[in-house]
């Protein structure tokens, strides 16, 4: 029967498996972004839950899980790990394919439909590993498609990415029927490709060496954290993001055309081989660092974003290097493709580590005994992972490029036929103009000549409930439930790992219609942000030093009539538990005497010493009868919040606990208060306070 189908189908057995690879590609890039966020957030559930006494705590708390799943779900790991060995004894049976196909296309089917006792994040660890297996079977028999596998997944997610602003709309309950098919047809084409076995091709048997596994585990690191995300370059070249959108789409799967793999050749060619392999690598790491540390240069009238620029070249010379990761293997020679293959998830699970601590340095605490003795060393080191974002990415950079470094004189990439060039042209050129249709913004109404405008204050927590359920939508209904104009949100995320690399600024704006602007203070990728109806006319911030996690100031400006109202968006210091309470009090207090310091320089330099409208707003991590709070009430501000129900106004709501720690600042010459409010929602571990503000005097 198979036989039949194969003899009716016009299309050739190359394009079928070329068909099979780019849709399995794409299944296991998303379950690997999946697997990150997952295991992060259901990971620190599990602990939070674990410190409640059990069944203290109610079955409805979004994002509660049961610690011993969890712990299912990661020893589950070990199969992640394991099944590429299968590849050593049966890497050359055809047949293999299909149990690797059913494996990766189920368990990306799992991530949206119910799989009883298999949770979603099981689907995706089994879609993980029957990916790597994949990848294993495609090295020892299918060496041509390798490059395929990969720049076709991580293109056609980028796509699904567009088309959900920066959330991968595939991973929802409601994509499941969609699922459904693309999982039966990668199933099918998998059948066609493998019964009855066409003759081999010699040239398509390859191997794996254990310097090209380390580097496809930087490469898939740096792919998924950066180069592969326009809004993690939008973010941390502080650009704008619909530009970069196609740019990476061509910047990514320009190399599929022959063509451009061509004239590579003909670049490299002249060099040694012990040398071409480094000035690849001068150059990405060059333009890396460029990416990271330069945001923009002037041209006399024009301002060019030299560092978007630079990480979309970064990423086209990495998509060169796919086809540098496994070379033909000899007659006699054995191949070790799947043993090395088990180090390719432990060097991505060590830098998505290193990554992590980049952003959580400031949550390491010491160990309890009996693992105190770790307490000297493990710590210490996490902590000093601060501000070497840049680095862990040259690191990934360099382990990627290793194949490339070690390689002979043979270099892979070759040229074909001009018809195929021209489809491949075709393809790439449509799927960057989808990417830049797809990537557009939304109109916004803009809101103006009103005399009162509703402002409010949201820690978004990471886009995490107190129990790190993950639900943007949950924030944008609290928002729009507020009926809010103007909302300063504080702990906003633009594409980590740990958040799906979702932009969660970007989206909020988009799915609520309003103008956004982002202040990044950790790895560019961590921050504040202001979302507005009313027009944005400027925007700046200034980064505040802390003992704990780097903060900041962000400036916004809004036009809602005539003139300008000024606002202030930050986040204090923690005070949190197993730290020197007299120590984060001061950090805390020396953060806003900087503060104060930066709006009396504002006020004197670009205001001509007349404050104007103004409000200050954010969390503060503080009571409102501390000292601290006490202090900024004697400075002009006035808090429209003073005097209310401790218990109707608190906005850190937790199951032991409720505090009010997020404020809106009123200056007190210009600006009063119409009426207050707190939104009661479960999304974030902090709920919105709004207060009505009368920007017109005299008028109601």
């Amino acid at each position: 029967m198979v036989s039949r189908l194969r003899a009716l189908n016009p299309l050739r057995h190359e394009t079928l498996t070329l068909l099979e690879a780019g849709l399995l590609g794409l299944f296991f890039i998303q379950a690997l972004r999946f697997v990150i966020g997952m295991l992060y957030s259901r990971t620190a559930s599990a602990s939070l839950v674990s410190a409640y006494p059990r069944g203290s705590l109610s079955a409805d708390l979004p994002g509660l899980v049961d610690p011993a799943i969890v712990s299912q779900e990661i020893a589950l790991l070990g199969l992640v790990l394991a099944l590429p060995l299968l590849t050593l004894l049966l890497g050359r049976v055809r047949l293999l394919f299909v149990p690797a196909v059913l494996l990766l296309a189920g368990g990306r089917l799992l991530l949206v439909v119910d799989g009883g006792s298999l949770t979603p994040t099981m689907g995706a660890l089994l879609a993980v590993a029957g990916g790597l297996l994949y990848v294993g079977l495609l090295i020892r028999q299918r060496l041509t498609l390798l490059p395929y596998f990969f720049l076709l997944g991580l293109g056609i997610d980028g796509l699904f990415r567009a088309y959900g602003n920066t959330l991968d709309p595939s991973v929802t309950p409601a994509y499941a029927g969609v699922q459904t098919a693309l999982s039966a047809v990668a199933v099918l084409l998998s059948l066609l490709t493998a019964l009855p076995s066409p003759p081999r091709d010699p040239g398509q048997r390859g191997t794996l060496s254990l310097w090209s596994a380390l580097g496809l585990g930087g490469m898939l690191f740096l792919q998924l954290s950066l180069l592969a995300l326009p809004n993690a370059i939008s973010g941390r070249a502080d650009a704008d993001y619909t530009t970069f959108v196609p740019a990476v789409t061509a910047a990514t799967l320009l190399p599929l055309i022959p063509f451009v793999r061509r004239q590579a050749r003909a670049i490299i060619a002249p060099f040694d081989a012990t040398t071409r392999g480094w000035v690849w690598l001068v150059v990405t790491l060059l333009l890396v660092v460029i990416g990271l540390r330069v945001q923009r240069i002037n041209l006399g009238s024009a301002e060019v974003a030299v560092g978007g620029a630079a990480l979309v070249l970064a990423q086209f010379l990495m998509s060169m290097v796919w086809w540098w990761f496994a070379t033909p293997q000899g007659e006699r020679k054995r191949s070790w493709s799947g043993l090395w293959l088990v180090f390719t998830p432990l060097i991505f699970g060590l830098l998505v580590t290193a990554d992590l601590f980049t952003y959580e340095y400031a949550f390491v605490r010491n160990f309890a005994p009996p693992f105190d003795v770790l307490n000297p060393v493990v710590p210490p080191l996490l902590r000093g992972f601060r501000d070497l974002g840049l680095l862990v990415a040259l690191l990934a950079a360099f382990l990627a490029l290793l194949p490339m470094i070690q390689a002979g004189q043979q270099i892979p990439w070759r040229g074909s036929r001009g018809r195929v060039s021209l489809l491949a042209l075709l393809l790439v050129s449509a799927a960057t103009a989808a990417a830049a249709v797809l990537s557009r913004p939304p109109l916004i109404q803009p809101v103006l000549n009103v005399p009162v405008l509703r402002v409010g204050t949201y820690n978004i927590h990471g886009g995490y409930s107190e129990f790190f359920q993950f639900d943007l939508e949950a924030l944008a209904s609290t928002i729009e439930r507020s009926g809010v104009e103007v909302v300063l949100l504080q702990e906003a995320e633009a594409g980590r790992l740990t958040s799906f690399g979702v932009d969660q600024t970007l989206w909020l704006a988009r799915r609520l219609q309003m103008d956004r602007r982002f202040f990044p203070t950790t790895e560019g990728l961590h921050g504040l942000a202001v979302l507005s109806r009313v027009p944005i006319v400027f925007d700046d911030g200034v980064l505040i030093p802390g003992v704990d996690r780097q903060t900041g100031l962000q400036r916004v400006q809004i036009r809602p009539d005539e003139s300008a109202v000024t606002l202030y968006n930050t986040s204090l210091g923690f005070l949190l538990q197993g730290s020197s309470i007299t120590e984060q009090e001061r950090n805390q207090r020396d953060q806003l005497n900087l503060i104060l310091a930066t709006l009396e320089t504002h006020i004197r330099l670009d205001y001509g010493g007349q404050p104007g409208r103004m409000i200050l707003g954010g969390t503060f991590h503080n009571v409102p009868d501390s000292p601290l709070m006490q202090m900024l009430a004697r400075t002009g501000f006035i808090d429209p919040f003073a005097g209310t129900n401790p218990d109707l106004s608190a906005t850190l709501v937790r199951v032991d606990r409720q505090a009010r720690v997020d404020y809106l600042w009123l200056w007190s010459q210009s600006l009063s208060s119409t009426g207050n409010g707190v939104i009661a929602s479960a999304a974030s571990d902090h709920r919105l306070a709004f207060a009505g503000v009368q920007i017109r005097r005299g008028q109601p």
